[in-house]
């Protein structure tokens, strides 16, 4: 039940202290959460009222309905974001693509329930990079795309039309100008905002939700140089990579790893070529580094 008073939004630019949260008239408050624990993040629906000084304050986070996690510095799981649909990750010709990272988000997306997606940016330049195939034998959807020609951004359009997705990415593969061409028009680092103590603009988010014309909401994260995923359990990232599902239940060992165990399914798919080697080395990657990191938190 909703307190008296109190006012629903959305939050669409996550900031250091605060956060921004757009009303159901689409204006944007700059809110303080009412106490340390509320963690609101972008994408979150929130209750909050406002406040003396006309800013806001978030007192309540609605269910979420899924939430994209990283492993932070520590070790520990991060919250990024909340209530996506869809995961583009965007890789171009340059910077030369760093498809550990690639795979990392979309092994994220998977885990979280969401659609995941590859986004080839600036294909105008070059032909598309080795190693995109193995996408494509994954069953993952495929956009080439340029800012610059506007080519395939139809297709994209309409794949994020009623969506709420995210693109993620290595700094400098274009998914502002992206995201500009899609807009049609200049991206605002952030919009203005509401009330007496919101002091002009804010330019410090982590993150920012935008509404496409054409109906969906993208969420552009700034570049990394790395990404993992937060798996506190090592079996379960097999789930994350979608060419292993047919082999499900195949396995000698019915708690294969599929690493060194002799008569593991997913190691004869590899050597028969019907799995990616390269995405296999991810997933024997990423299988070590989740090792590494329980044992760094002495689980």
């Amino acid at each position: 039940m909703k307190a008296a008073g109190a006012r629903t939004g959305l939050v669409v630019e996550r900031h250091r202290r605060h956060v921004t949260v757009e009303d159901s008239a689409g204006r944007r408050w700059m809110c303080q959460p009412s106490r340390r624990s509320l963690q609101p993040l972008i994408g979150d629906e929130v209750e909050w009222r406002e406040a003396a000084d006309g800013t806001g304050v978030v007192t309540k986070l609605r269910e979420r309905r899924s939430t994209l996690s990283r492993i932070d510095s520590r070790g520990r799981r991060e919250l990024v974001a909340a209530n996506l649909t869809q995961l583009y990750a965007v890789a171009a010709p340059a910077p030369a693509p760093d498809w550990l990272v690639v795979d990392h988000y979309l092994v994220a997306a998977a885990l979280a329930g969401l659609a995941g997606a590859l986004v080839l940016n600036k294909a105008d330049l070059t032909e598309a990079p080795a190693h995109v195939d193995c996408y494509r034998r994954a069953g993952y959807p495929l956009f080439r795309t340029s800012a610059a020609t506007r080519a395939g951004l139809d297709s994209l359009a309409e794949a994020l039309r009623g969506e709420r997705a995210a693109f993620v990415g290595q700094s400098g593969v274009g998914k502002s100008s992206l995201l500009n061409a899609l807009l049609g028009e200049s991206v605002q680092s952030v919009g203005e905002l509401t009330g007496k103590g919101a002091h002009g603009r804010h330019t410090t988010s982590s993150a920012v939700l935008h509404r496409l014309p054409g109906g969906g909401e993208v969420i552009d994260a700034p570049g990394v140089r790395a990404y993992a995923p937060h798996i506190a359990d090592p079996t379960e990232l097999q789930h994350g990579f979608r060419e292993f599902r047919p082999y499900a239940g195949q396995c000698r060992f019915d708690n294969c790893r599929h690493l060194a165990e002799p008569g593991c399914a997913i190691k004869t798919a590899v050597d028969a070529g019907d799995i990616c080697r390269r995405r296999y080395e991810s997933y024997e990657r990423l299988y070590a580094l989740i090792g590494s990191l329980r044992t760094k938190r002495g689980n």
